[in-house]
């Protein structure tokens, strides 16, 4: 079933013949999260295989009261689902592949750890069976990257098909094995900050905060991950592989 896949790591998935029609299951915790592995949703895209997004959370604790009038969590949670959408239609994924779950959320803003949301993640994983999916890493500082990771692990005990995750790098993550990467040049990465500005919002909140916008702090850490591996690429994206059910 993965016989697309490398048989040794580490890796890369410029080098691999992916086959078409392939379930590719987005698992983004927060809007944006797909943006930051875009070149390699790419490959997929242009291998013809169907990709599935789904946006956990609104995301919108990470929205500055000045970014939105009036400046209420509902507001600032449409502002996202807007950026989000607006990213994916420029990136060419149909809006029917877009789906904002909306999971509860506790009083700071992140993902309740509770049934009514596994189940709401659970039945979306069972409608569309993936062959593979797409996520950050869960050894991360953001809890509600943990936590998605944490359902994945349960959902790989749900169904019967075997799935490959590929599971991202992200500026938060602590610790992980890095088995795939994604190459990419100047132009690619242009296209990527494009994309990545489409969230305005955290745009601003990176320059706000950091002093650097959000596309930049992504595409940073392509080149910190590009560098460790000279010649191959200017930037990179990186994955750590893991398959479910563990003891398929």
């Amino acid at each position: 079933m993965f016989i697309w896949l490398p048989q040794s790591c580490p890796a890369t998935l410029n080098d691999l013949v992916i086959p078409p029609n392939l379930a590719v299951w987005v698992f983004a915790p927060h809007p944006d999260d797909f943006d930051a592995v875009a070149v390699t949703l790419k490959l997929f895209f242009n291998a013809n295989c169907r990709i599935y997004l789904t946006v956990a959370s609104s995301g919108a604790a990470k929205v500055e009261d000045s970014f939105c009038s009036p400046p209420f969590v509902q507001e600032k949670a449409l502002a996202r689902e807007r950026e989000q959408t607006l990213s994916c239609a420029y990136f060419g994924l149909p809006s029917r592949r877009i789906h904002f779950l909306r999971l509860a959320e506790d009083k700071n803003g992140l993902i309740s750890d509770n049934t009514d949301n596994f189940v709401k993640v659970m039945n979306f994983f069972l409608r569309t069976a993936p062959d593979v999916v797409v996520m950050p890493h869960g050894n991360d500082e953001n809890p509600d990257h943990a936590l998605m990771y944490a359902f994945l692990t349960r959902l790989g005990g749900v169904g019967k098909k075997k799935f490959a995750a590929l599971l991202n790098r992200d500026p938060k993550t602590v610790a992980m094995r890095e088995d795939l990467y994604t190459y990419f040049d100047e132009d690619e990465a242009a296209e990527k900050g494009t994309l990545l500005r489409f969230h305005q919002s955290q745009q601003q909140r990176n320059l706000n905060t950091r002093g650097i916008g959000f596309d930049q702090r992504i595409l940073n850490l392509n080149r910190e991950i590009a560098e460790k591996h000279p010649g191959q690429g200017r930037y990179a994206e990186v994955f750590e592989l893991e398959f479910f059910p563990k003891n398929a």
